[in-house]
């Protein structure tokens, strides 16, 4: 894959069009796959994960790019109906007053800051762990492999740290929470490297899906599809309470017991899988205005699939007594409503508000498998 070059940026009418044809695509590929990575097969199931990072890493340099300038404007706005006051927050978060409803996130200054951090993590995670097979337990290691897995918890370690001040900056409670929860899973995982055994996995699997979340809010903010689509929306009512602020630099994962809703989230994810494949092998740079009969149909009967999961990602998060997993199952029902309100007149850019809301209901899924020991 080519990473995008300095300069990349989308057409002075705003539309964003891939090149087709000619070469690499300057913009990252599109990542529409199923709800969740499969279990990594022995000998080389790392290899998913590792082509997993190299789209996420080209996701995050375009964020970079479109973004340094956005990022300068010291506009927070969002859809969502923050009750933010003019006051400073006492706890140092730019997010403390958010009490609104998770809506899709139109501006966030951290999208440019958040780009260079994912990268570096990203790029050092490729020497050997990511074409690791995460079935081999550490009992069964050769020194070559502990030593790829000890560099890899080194520099989740360090990412973790260097999210801090982002934690602090993002003025969107939902995003401080993606934030929070790589940096929580990021340091299980390392914590878990000396004596690890396959479930440890699905710590890791948490890490690259909050990442992955916060990557593709980032490109639809960039490439217009979050402003244009988010109006179309129907925003959910406030809820009555919101996570407390953790520690800014200590965050705990958001799931460290079985929750009500895990069993049926997977099953639900698993539905939407098979009823969904032949929409997932549909190419998502052709436009809704050159869409042949046969793609259209295949939009056509998709949507009604969409509206179901959106609505029952809401319905179980609403089941949940865990306020992270409800804002996460909300945000995933938010973007997932405004790619089917997008269908009409998709663009290719709405590609990332269909990959934000699957990234958020895998993160859920990946934290659920992993306390079921």
């Amino acid at each position: 894959m080519t990473i995008p070059p300095s300069g990349n940026t989308p057409p002075s009418n705003g539309v964003f069009q891939p090149p087709h044809g000619g070469g690499p695509s300057q913009y990252p590929p599109y990542p529409q796959q199923p709800w969740q990575q499969p279990p990594a097969p022995k000998g080389g199931g790392g290899l998913k994960w590792l082509l997993g990072c190299v789209a996420l890493l080209a996701i995050i340099v375009l964020t970079v790019v479109v973004t340094i300038s956005v990022a300068g404007n010291g506009d927070r706005s969002s859809v969502s109906a923050s009750s933010e006051s003019e006051d400073p927050p006492r706890s140092g978060l730019a997010s403390a007053n958010d009490t609104g409803p998770a809506a899709i996130i139109v501006e966030d200054a951290t999208c440019a800051a958040q780009g260079p951090i994912f990268s570096t993590w990203v790029a050092d995670t490729q020497h050997g762990w990511g074409d690791r097979d995460p079935l081999l337990p550490a009992s069964a290691w050769t020194p070559e492999i502990r030593s790829q897995y000890e560099d890899a918890a080194r520099v989740m370690r360090q990412t973790a740290d260097e999210l801090t001040p982002l934690v602090k900056a993002t003025p969107h409670r939902v995003m401080r929470e993606l934030y929070q929860q790589f940096m929580a899973y990021a340091r299980a995982y390392a914590d878990a490297v000396p004596t690890y055994t396959p479930t440890d996995n699905y710590l890791a699997r948490v890490t690259i899906a909050a990442a992955d979340a916060v990557a593709n809010i980032c490109a639809a903010i960039d490439y217009k599809s979050a402003p244009a689509r988010a109006p179309l929306v129907t925003p959910h009512t406030s809820p009555k309470d919101v996570p407390g602020t953790m520690d800014a630099e200590r965050p705990s994962p958001f799931l460290t017991k079985n929750d009500v809703v895990c069993e049926d989230w997977g099953s639900m994810l698993k539905r939407f899988d098979s009823d969904t494949i032949k929409w997932s092998e549909t190419s998502p740079d052709i436009p809704a205005s050159q869409w042949a009969p046969e793609q259209r149909q295949i939009f056509d009967d998709v949507t009604p699939v969409m509206r179901r999961l959106a609505s029952q990602l809401q319905a179980l998060g609403a089941q949940s007594d865990n306020h992270t997993l409800r804002d996460f199952a909300d945000l995933s029902a938010q973007y997932r409503m405004g790619y089917v309100e997008a269908l009409p007149t998709y663009t290719p850019a709405d590609k990332y508000l269909a990959n934000a809301s699957i990234r958020l209901a895998g993160l859920v899924n990946s934290a659920c498998q992993a306390v079921e020991k």
